[in-house]
């Protein structure tokens, strides 16, 4: 007969080991539910996607419930490391992992595409496939660029020539824009975009950066889609660096945000009132961007932030001056040719700014940062 504390010891003592110690789905430390039929360890968050797939999942608490000692040794003998290298086997360079912090549909359908679709074991190469075809089309849902109405759009990614269309109408010719894969990104944002499924599109438009704001009602479809830009990004960053490793080109596939937020931002001289903006920090391109407002279309502008070796520094300033407005807690950054003052609402705002800012000041600049820096400087 099976002894429950014993069988909860042996559970726990197996949790400690290398690769079980983190969710087999999201990574996130010291899981403590079990799937019992497929013999991962995972959270608490994803034991209950898992319960979705109750045809392919079970799951039970390591700590509180009953164990026979069958499902035990099922647990001794898989664990996370034997399960990832069968249903993550022919998982491909270019799909996105999804970590502890990221959105449900980004982890649901993860968790949904290894265990219910199997579309990484080998099995069934289709999924895998449809990813690389050279035409890959999706309708979305878009917000309109200068009211907040979502309409249907068509979207085609070309692997042919590295690009993204949009059409207005299922018969339409001509597209209403055409995106180049160089500068495209694309990150999830449901709370922005207040749907559950919302992705944001970024690129450069005439040295400014140009958002598109989607969604589908059904998660498989957008992520599907995210999956296809991943998919036709790498591709392109192939051709572009072919000496490149793929360890070196998955991180710039797609990339998050750093940090986003309001800030409030005064003028060149320091004279102008100061004015409440939208900011986005991405540390890849080193670039902060400001906006009216999270959802607009177009950027009002950029500041590059380079790094500490050439002249920039970030520090705290006291925020007392009457043009400021109601917030106070203020930031001073200096660059070589102008400095820069914000002020943030709550001194926890300051504080993450501030430990963002910190963080891509402390990076070496490559290459493409000096070009980056070079073409705002032009644009100003």
């Amino acid at each position: 007969m099976a002894s429950q504390s014993r069988n909860n010891k042996i559970l726990l003592d197996l949790v400690q080991q290398p690769g079980n110690n983190q969710c087999a789905d999201c990574a996130a430390p010291e899981p403590d539910w079990a799937s019992y039929t497929l013999g991962v360890f995972v959270c608490l968050n994803c034991s209950g996607m898992h319960r979705n797939l109750s045809t392919v999942s079970k799951v039970k608490s390591i700590r509180l419930d009953y164990w026979e000692d069958s499902l035990v040794q099922f647990m001794q003998e898989r664990g996370n490391s034997v399960a990832k290298a069968f249903f993550e086997k022919c998982l491909p360079a270019f799909y996105y992992r999804p970590q502890e912090h990221d959105c449900i549909v980004l982890k649901e359908q993860w968790i949904r595409a290894k265990y219910e679709r199997r579309e990484f074991t080998g099995e069934n190469n289709d999924f895998l496939q449809t990813y690389n075809f050279d035409l890959f089309e999706s309708t979305l849902w878009k917000k309109g660029r200068d009211n907040k109405q979502f309409l249907k759009r068509i979207f085609v990614l070309s692997q042919k020539d590295f690009t993204l269309r949009y059409f207005t109408k299922e018969d339409s010719k001509v597209a209403k824009a055409v995106i180049s894969m160089k500068d495209l990104n694309a990150h999830f944002q449901p709370q922005k975009i207040g749907h559950p499924h919302g992705l944001q599109i970024s690129y450069l438009e005439d040295e400014r950066t140009r958002n598109l704001f989607v969604y589908h009602e059904n998660g498989q479809v957008i992520v599907s889609f995210f999956t296809a830009i991943r998919a036709t990004r790498l591709a392109y960053l192939l051709k572009k660096h072919p000496t490149l490793q793929h360890s070196d080109l998955i991180p710039q596939i797609t990339t998050h945000c750093l940090k986003e937020g309001y800030m409030e931002k005064t003028g060149p001289t320091q004279r102008e009132p100061f004015k409440k903006r939208w900011f986005t920090l991405c540390s890849v391109n080193r670039k902060l961007l400001y906006c009216k407002s999270p959802l607009d279309a177009m950027d009002l502008g950029a500041v590059f932030i380079g790094s500490q070796d050439h002249g920039y520094s970030v520090s705290e300033s006291s925020g007392r001056c009457t043009r400021s407005g109601r917030w106070h807690c203020g930031i001073t950054m200096e660059t070589p040719s102008r400095q820069f003052v914000f002020m943030c609402e709550q001194e926890q705002e300051r504080r993450e700014w501030m430990e963002a800012f910190r963080k891509v000041i402390s990076q070496p600049m490559t290459p493409e940062d000096y070009a980056n820096e070079a073409t705002l400087r032009r644009g100003k």
